[in-house]
């Protein structure tokens, strides 16, 4: 077991982009009002930050989170901050996931200098995404688009969007809603139902090591959302039982309306040409907040969880019987699937 010296700062491990630093900040500011101590951010390079290759073709899966995970095991830093759809699914041995606060917007933004529709943009219009799953939703949209491989910070594909190189670009909505920019540009936000995004968007990770201090456990616990932590692990456990890494053309969303917890999952050709679905509704309730439990109610999918049983692994039940169903009806054809990320 690791420990924090009593008047020792908590040090929370983080990459240097504004995006990452805005993120840890606010966890940091969290984390410090339920444990009464000082939080430090300790920034750290990812190979993701330093190759301005397409994030396809860098390995995929875990591009972010392997430097992080190395400095967290040497004692670097005490805890990390990742956003959750980066994270490969497959949990490495000795860390977890402490906590998984309370989603932001989920929700993918088309930027457009004009407030055009992405239906509507004139043939051959550039937009800009570096997303496999992106690229599939908007050709399957609008086939006549050409689609231009992006990568750089928030300002920088915005302002190729201000200046007339690119039509327009296609980002998440929580990183948009956590820098706030400044911009004269217009937002479409595209409805989940339609265009579900990646498994866990809008989501964080607190991940720290399995022998971390209690205290330091503790604390993290109180920063946990039970239903956000059931609706991402739904999602992750979707694409993880159809062995598609994180940047696979695969959307998935679930979320709560009031006890009923809503799932919807698509897997698409690269080009959007054909996509297979499936949806799901099912009756749950939250248990104690903080408790990171979901009971069931009722028969639901039939995966039969028991009530007062932990109903996170009722979760992974249920992403993984839709994606056997999906598998099933054709999306092994759609995907590279590559070991479980």
């Amino acid at each position: 077991m690791t420990s924090i010296a009593a008047d020792a700062p908590i040090r929370l491990g983080t990459r240097r982009s504004a995006l990452a630093m805005t993120q840890s900040g606010h966890v940091a500011r969290a984390l410090e009002e339920v444990s009464g101590r000082t939080v430090e951010l300790v920034q750290i390079v990812s190979e993701g930050d330093t190759n301005r290759g397409s994030l396809s073709q860098l390995g995929g899966t875990g591009v972010f989170a392997t430097r992080l995970r190395e400095a967290l095991a040497a004692g670097e830093c005490d805890l990390l901050v990742h956003s959750l759809k980066d994270l490969p699914t497959a949990q490495p041995d000795g860390f977890v996931i402490a906590a998984t606060p309370v989603r932001a917007d989920a929700r993918d933004v088309i930027l457009t200098r004009d407030g055009t529709p992405l239906e509507r943009l004139p043939a051959g219009s550039l937009v800009g995404t570096g997303s496999p799953r992106r690229i599939a939703q908007a050709l399957r949209a609008h086939p006549q688009l050409e689609i231009h491989d992006l990568r750089g910070n928030v300002d920088s594909r915005m302002q190729r969007v201000v200046d007339g190189e690119l039509s327009a670009i296609v980002l998440a909505a929580a990183g948009l809603d956590r820098l706030g920019p400044e911009t004269p540009l217009q937002y479409e936000h595209r409805d989940l139902d339609a265009w579900p995004t990646a498994a866990g968007q809008g989501a964080l990770a607190v991940e720290t090591r399995a022998d971390a201090d209690p205290d330091l456990l503790a604390a993290l616990a109180r920063l946990d959302d039970p239903r956000t932590r059931f609706a991402v692990t739904v999602e992750r456990a979707v694409l993880a039982g159809i062995e598609a890494g994180c940047h696979a053309p695969v959307g998935v969303h679930a979320r709560f309306e009031g006890d009923e917890v809503h799932v919807r999952a698509a897997v698409y050709g690269v080009a959007g040409e054909r996509i297979v679905e499936e949806e799901l509704i099912l009756a749950v309730s939250a248990d104690t907040p903080g408790q990171g439990y979901i009971r069931r109610q009722g028969s639901g999918n039939g995966a039969g969880a028991a009530d007062g049983v932990d109903q996170i692994d009722h979760a992974r039940d249920i992403g993984s019987g839709i994606a056997r169903r999906l598998l099933e009806r054709g999306a092994a054809d759609l995907v590279s699937r590559e070991s479980p990320s």
